[in-house]
């Protein structure tokens, strides 16, 4: 499975985020020349090589009127959503870009409206409504699209510590918009005496991760760094890495008791009824319990959908007087079964693929074509060998 992984050690900001996927792609410049060309008012982009605390990286630069736009001076304001909404629509981007580029915009307006107290219609961006960002967030949109990845993971996202000035005056950081986008997302602060995530960053993230955590087992194929403005005792960059990892990821719920006063049919009958229930596993192992008992530990993994069902029928076809519940991360590959013409007939093949490939013939089959040969399973998967 194709993976992004984002390491966002220095936080993220929309122009960091920009160049760090443009240096995934095999041809840079081509897609400099793209962006270029959708015509964004007064707005020029170009790429330039930099360094940070020895590591080489490339700024996004975006000029207004000729001019890049200063970090503590934003001047290119305007009246709205409906302004920033205008210009996209004029880009004439593909429609699933368009859509991701005002999805990002009405996360900010709407992270703007709780802070400030008024409505959506009312907001003024400020530091994220201006042209450039415009120019970071379309990037950003149209790269995600280009790179084509199955998941995008991030790592817990740096905020960095004091405070930023702002139309509003002096806030703390991470400032009130920006901690209203990162709800439910894991951020730290840290000695960096400085804004580290933006609003812009923020809403990205939020629309385009999939899920935040430690980098999955994976390949590297392509490594990219995107560089900041600022120079800091550490590298001001975002990293972003690209390549297929062993399957797919997912959140599973583990649900579990103890019992000790259950028959092996009792127990049989319960695991049947987890499965019409929704589960995607239920397993036993045998446990010590208390006053010297043996016991068995019943568990049973399903999604949440189906989280609640599977709870009432632990509750209802198991001894238990409670059930323990956790949320797992499951990594599997993806499957697909296949009917093969082969030696005995038309067989299925279950196939299992995500950096390595897996081939199993379904039972029940095998079982079938050796028994109306009278042949052993061993005998029938021999003749199976090289299908």
């Amino acid at each position: 499975m194709k993976t992004l992984y984002l390491d966002l050690g220095m936080g993220a900001a929309g122009d960091m985020l920009a160049a760090a996927l443009m240096e995934l792609l095999p041809e840079p410049r081509a897609f400099l020349h793209r962006l270029n060309s959708l015509g964004i008012p007064r707005v020029a982009v170009s790429l330039e090589r930099a360094e940070k605390c020895g590591i080489q990286g490339t700024r996004f630069r975006v000029s207004v009127d000729g001019e890049e736009e200063d970090e503590h001076h934003h001047h290119h304001h305007h009246s709205g959503l409906h302004g920033v909404e205008h210009i996209v629509e004029d880009l004439h981007l593909e429609a699933a870009v368009e859509a991701d580029v005002l999805a990002v915009y009405r996360a900010i307006a709407e992270a703007e409206s709780a802070v400030h107290g008024v409505s959506v219609e009312e907001i003024h961006f400020h530091e994220v409504g201006t042209l450039d960002a415009i120019a970071d967030v379309t990037a950003v949109c149209l790269l995600m699209h280009e790179l084509g990845a199955d998941e995008v993971v991030a790592s817990p996202v740096h905020v960095g510590a004091g405070t930023v000035r702002c139309a509003h005056g002096v806030l703390p950081v991470p400032a009130p918009a920006t901690a209203l986008l990162l709800r439910g997302v894991p951020i730290y602060g840290g000695a960096i005496q400085s804004e580290l995530c933006t609003p812009t960053g923020a809403a990205l993230l939020r629309h385009f991760v999939t899920r935040f955590g430690d980098m999955p087992l994976m390949t590297p194929e392509k490594i990219g760094y995107g560089l900041g403005k600022k120079d800091f005792e550490r590298a001001n960059c975002l990293r972003a890495i690209l390549g297929e990892t062993a399957g797919e990821s997912e959140t599973i719920v583990q649900l579990q008791c103890n019992v000790d006063d259950m028959t092996g049919e009792a127990l049989g009958f319960a695991m049947e009824r987890l499965y019409e229930a929704g589960a995607v596993e239920v397993f036993t192992a045998p446990v010590g319990m208390k006053k010297n008992r043996p016991g068995v530990l019943l568990t049973a993994l399903c999604h949440e959908a189906e989280r609640e069902a599977v709870v009432a029928a632990l509750l209802r076809h198991t001894t238990t007087l409670g059930v323990r519940e956790q949320s797992l991360r499951r990594h599997v590959l993806a499957r697909r079964v296949e009917t093969v013409e082969t030696p005995l007939g038309a067989l299925r093949v279950k196939i299992a693929e995500g950096g390595v490939t897996k081939r199993k013939w379904e039972y029940d089959d095998l079982a079938r074509a050796a028994r109306e040969r009278g042949l052993s399973l061993a005998e029938a998967e021999r003749l199976l060998q090289g299908v």
